[in-house]
């Protein structure tokens, strides 16, 4: 059912909250940011975009999360008149459903496509009174039909996208009269659709800059309010360019903070006009952060406060406080990062915009080696450039920390290579006496660094090079502790005919500990076969211990003949008989390949699923006692069934399902559908049955890790049991 306002508060998250906050937003991609980040958990902001209707009457796309390079060349345009789901939607007037498998095949590139699991895509009409706007397309994490509820949510918010666009467009003829005169040449504005929201809703000089792509928009009234010419591109001229010298660490230091926290913002500063006047500016805007919270957008106005143009107007600022604030933020930035990948996502998010850098490449000591890791990271349109930039600037890098010293470019010198920045520094990270990196900061035009520059610069390498650190640690801790748990799971599962299995086991994401799920899979004396998970409480060496110790012991008593329920029931009172208060949910079931028989035990455990020939997905009724040592004298009941020929069972640990932004029950139907979905699809039918269990597998696990987070392992086990030859 839906979540009722008042429980919402709790969450942070319900549809009417997402709605209130859509009716004012101010631009297509503030909009599409407040649908992911604020909409229902089941929409996973991966593959998601938003096209608007251009003067053309095709649909442009205008905002989007996710998508990779060649989606944006290809579906950039779209034809209303196609048979592309944005286009049928808009021509349909109704939501158009895309299916998981017809993702898979318009995204054949893994990350991109398949990296959406078992996710469906569904595109929204954009209408308002019989007018068309444009269309919302949305990532799903539907495993199958999406329930009518949710497709009511779905056209709530997208009534409340279109009516918000409505109405900034509505501004158009309101305000065009208005608008500051430009010079001769183009508006950018019309140019760039990023910017068309934006120019029509503001009164000022509007601005856009996308923090992926490095590129920044302005408006032909920006220019003015700078008093600079526009730039037939609409690309913003640099910052250093612009704002007055005392007052850049200023600015840095405010946008920093800015871009570590999100939302809005206001700054106000001196700007350096032609003729050497100065004028006062006010900067207002809003950072936008993905579904993950990194920074992706900034939109936002320029005021003209100052009509004077006196020169050098202003009181003088105190250069060196700034530049301590700017450290301080950056600082702030590092400190709340835990991985490399972290770390590395705050240089690229927060330090890079900050310093008006046009990017940033970071080499890791590896071995004696420099290996760059930066660009593993950033992704998108600029991984070419920053894969160039790391080849190009090995051999600095490696001189750069060699000398313990950093390295900047001169105005005016010979560049190394006609690839060559314009401008540069490099600078060595050294923590502790030990080398750890190097980083390379370049800029779009040639610059002096002053003494003040280069110390900022060098407190910087130290504040990261501490950072890096202290995350490569937590990244070899953490690595160990998954090692050591895969260490006491099976290498790999025993062939067995006529039965086909797959098998996956995934480390919580949160902390250094480990686990205690695991899942075997026995060839019994009787011939059966004998298919154990379970999953021990706590995040730890103990949980993991004690996992190691039930795993042994159930698979004595289990090859020992004992049925599933007298072996759990000698399982959980070997646990309570162990110097430990864990207790442990586990799921027993033996299977006769020859006629299908089941029998089953249950310990506190989620049932596992029967994915039946004909598609269906149901969880198997198995009467089920409290969790292995909980009440030791407590016997469990043991069920019986059959599994016939092609028919495949799925069991699975309760992190596989487990949403913290989403109730349990809801989950576990929604893996239902899309285990319907995929038997339909893709199943062993289609393709065979170990491919099929494969695809399966890193269906449901890739699913898992779209997550913002992994509190729990995840553990499931695959078994399909092939039809009779006839």
């Amino acid at each position: 059912m839906p979540i009722p306002e008042d429980e919402s508060r709790t969450s942070g998250r319900s549809p009417m909250r997402c709605v209130r906050l859509l009716l004012g937003c101010t631009s297509a991609a503030e909009l599409l940011g407040t649908v992911l980040a604020e909409g229902p958990g089941w929409i996973t902001g991966e593959g998601s975009a938003l096209y608007l209707l251009d003067s053309a009457g095709m649909l442009r796309l205008t905002a989007s999360h996710g998508l990779p390079d060649w989606a944006h060349e290809r579906y950039g345009l779209v034809d209303p008149a196609g048979d592309l789901p944005a286009a049928m939607a808009l021509r349909l007037r109704r939501p158009y459903l895309l299916s998981p498998e017809h993702t898979s095949i318009d995204y054949p590139n893994r990350n991109a496509g398949m990296g959406t699991g078992m996710v469906a895509v569904v595109t929204l009409p954009l209408v308002v009174d019989e007018r068309e706007i444009g269309v919302l397309a949305l990532a799903l994490a539907h495993r199958g039909t999406v329930p009518p509820r949710d497709l009511d949510v779905l056209e709530t918010i997208a009534g409340a996208c279109a009516h918000r666009l409505h109405h900034l467009l509505d501004h158009v003829g309101d305000r065009a009269d208005d608008r500051p005169p430009r010079e001769a040449g183009p508006d950018p504005a019309l140019a760039h659709p990023l910017l068309s929201l934006a120019v029509r809703a503001a009164g000022h000089g509007a601005f856009e800059r996308d923090l992926v792509t490095g590129e920044s928009y302005w408006d032909a009234a920006a220019f003015a309010v700078a008093g600079r010419p526009v730039a037939a591109d609409g690309a913003a001229p640099e910052l250093e360019r612009i704002v007055h010298p005392e007052d850049l660490p200023d600015v840095q230091a405010a946008l920093a903070e800015a871009l570590a926290s999100g939302g809005r913002y206001r700054i106000g500063y001196r700007v350096l006009r032609r003729g050497g006047k100065v004028a006062r500016v006010e900067e207002s805007g809003e950072v936008m952060l993905d579904v993950h919270g990194r920074p992706v957008r900034i939109a936002g106005l320029l005021a003209d406060v100052d009509h004077r143009g006196e020169r050098h107007a202003g009181a003088r600022r105190d250069p060196a406080g700034a530049r301590t604030a700017l450290l301080l933020s950056l600082t702030r930035a590092l400190s709340r990062a835990v991985t490399v990948r972290d770390v590395t996502a705050a240089v690229t998010d927060v330090a890079r915009p900050a310093f008006g850098a046009s990017g940033i490449v970071l080499d890791l000591v590896d071995e004696g080696r420099l290996l760059p890791v930066s660009h593993t990271v950033y992704g998108g349109p600029r991984r070419a450039e920053l894969t160039r930039l790391a080849e190009l600037s090995e051999g600095v890098m490696q001189r750069s920390l060699a000398r313990s010293a950093p390295l900047f470019s001169e105005p005016g010198g010979k560049p190394g290579s006609a690839d060559a920045p314009a401008a540069w520094a490099v600078l060595p990270l050294v923590a502790s006496g030990r080398q750890v990196g190097s980083c390379l900061i370049t800029f779009a035009a040639e610059r002096a660094f002053s003494r003040e520059d280069r110390t900022l610069y060098s407190a910087f390498a130290g504040i990261l090079a501490q950072s890096l650190e202290r995350a490569r640690l937590y990244d070899t801790h953490h690595h160990r502790a998954g090692e050591l748990q895969r260490a006491m799971l099976p290498r790999t599962l025993p062939r067995l005919p006529g039965i086909a299995t797959a098998a996956r086991y995934l480390p919580s994401t949160e902390g250094m500990q480990i686990g205690g799920d695991w899942y075997d899979l026995l060839k019994l004396p009787d011939g059966r076969i004998g298919l154990v998970i379970g999953d021990v409480q706590g995040h730890n060496a103990e949980a993991t211990a004690v996992m190691g110790q039930l795993r042994s012991g159930l698979r004595a008593y289990a090859t020992d003949g004992h049925d599933p329920a007298a072996t759990l029931a000698r399982t959980s009172r070997l646990l309570a008989e162990m110097d430990t208060e864990l207790f442990a949910t586990c799921l027993y079931l033996t299977l006769d390949p020859a006629d299908g028989s089941l029998t089953a035990a249950r310990a506190g455990h989620p049932a596992p699923v029967r994915i039946a020939a004909d598609a269906t997905a149901v969880e198997l009724e198995l009467p089920g006692g409290p969790p292995l040592g909980v009440d030791p004298e407590q016997p469990y009941p043991l069920a019986t069934g059959r599994l016939a020929g092609g028919e495949t069972l799925l069991a699975y640990t309760d992190g596989l399902v487990e949403d913290r932004e989403e109730d349990y029950d809801e989950s576990v139907q929604r893996m239902l559908g899309g285990l319907e979905l995929w038997a339909r699809q893709t199943g062993p039918g289609r393709i065979g049955p170990a491919p099929a269990l494969e695809r399966l597998a890193d269906l449901l696990t890739l699913n898992v890790t779209e997550r913002r987070s992994r509190p729990d392992d995840v553990a499931l086990l695959l078994l399909h049991r092939m039809p009779p030859v006839p």
